[in-house]
């Protein structure tokens, strides 16, 4: 029989370097990045730069001006309404202090909230998590006990009644949203450090003499990361939401502080003659809890392995 010679496999052509890097910027999701970053992050950081006028100071003279586009209202050459000035873009609310320089204030309040919180939630969870699901037993059955009370009581009805028992103050907020949270975290890393302790890398290490606490901090938790850094970022959206609540409630961040929820709070009763108040701040709570939620789902199918293929 003939020799049939089979068609050699053409090399893979790479692209170039340059493509590769546009390929993954395209993939980014843009318009939540600049969202956060245009509401929430540059602010954040850069607001006595940014902020016109001091958030805490007001005046009576300029209370509840309109936003610098609203026209007067002139009735037979009388003016009812007063037009609003490029001198406070958004407005005043009802003490005259500028709504821009307050917004731009708030945005560093809730992204310091919201950091430290989850940062300290994740702490505990992860960490409780691991032990549940590497040591097992009695340890696995009372974190888990604890783990199904903290979910099963709503999280506004449990901080309100945490946040009126202590005080309401900056580090209280933090404290009480970290002591909510924690148990989402522990319940994810718990199911993952369940699958991963009976691999065959771990085996290894716990026959080479590796400690319980090597095992777990250098080989089961790195490959619980992605989990901890994707449940975080879906996260910070939900505690800016619960601090805004918290503090429309009147349990939260304490007045004068300029919190989104406190100025919502403040501009409840005046939604029909003064909108802006309420509106602007309930704007920013949206665009930002919208764009974080949005970006966590990026990082969720860009780290989870299970959806790289689908």
């Amino acid at each position: 029989m003939a020799n049939v010679a089979l068609p050699q496999q053409l090399p893979e052509i790479e692209a170039p370097r340059g493509w590769q890097v546009i390929s993954q910027v395209r993939r980014l999701p843009v318009v939540p990045i600049l969202i956060l970053l245009v509401v929430l992050v540059l602010p954040a950081i850069f607001a006595d730069q940014l902020a016109p006028h001091d958030p805490l100071k007001g005046s009576l003279r300029n209370r509840l001006q309109p936003p610098a586009w609203t026209q007067a209202e002139v009735v037979n050459g009388v003016e009812v309404k007063p037009g609003g000035s490029w001198n406070h873009i958004l407005g005043t609310d009802k003490q005259g202090r500028d709504m821009l320089s307050r917004i731009i204030h708030g945005a560093r309040i809730s992204l310091t909230v919201s950091l430290i919180a989850v940062f300290i939630a994740g702490l505990i969870g992860t960490t409780l998590g691991l032990m549940a699901g590497y040591y097992g037993g009695w340890v696995d059955h009372l974190v888990m006990r604890i783990v199904d009370i903290g979910l099963s009581i709503p999280a506004i009805l449990l901080a309100l009644v945490l946040v009126s028992a202590i005080g309401a103050s900056f580090g209280t907020v933090i404290i009480v949203i970290g002591g909510i949270f924690w148990s989402r975290y522990a319940r994810m890393v718990r199911g993952d450090t369940l699958s991963i302790k009976s691999q065959d890398f771990v085996s290894r290490a716990r026959v080479a003499g590796a400690s319980n606490r090597r095992i777990m901090v250098r080989h089961i938790f790195p490959n619980v990361a992605n989990t901890v850094i994707v449940l975080g970022t879906l996260e910070i959206g939900q505690v800016i939401l619960l601090e805004a609540t918290l503090s429309f409630l009147g349990a939260g961040i304490p007045r004068p502080t300029p919190a989104w929820g406190l100025m919502v709070s403040d501009g409840r009763e005046l939604i029909v003659n003064a909108w802006w108040v309420a509106m602007f701040p309930g704007v920013a709570i949206l665009l930002t809890v919208l764009s974080l939620n949005l970006f966590g789902d990026w990082v969720r199918d860009r780290l989870d392995p299970k959806l790289q293929n689908v």
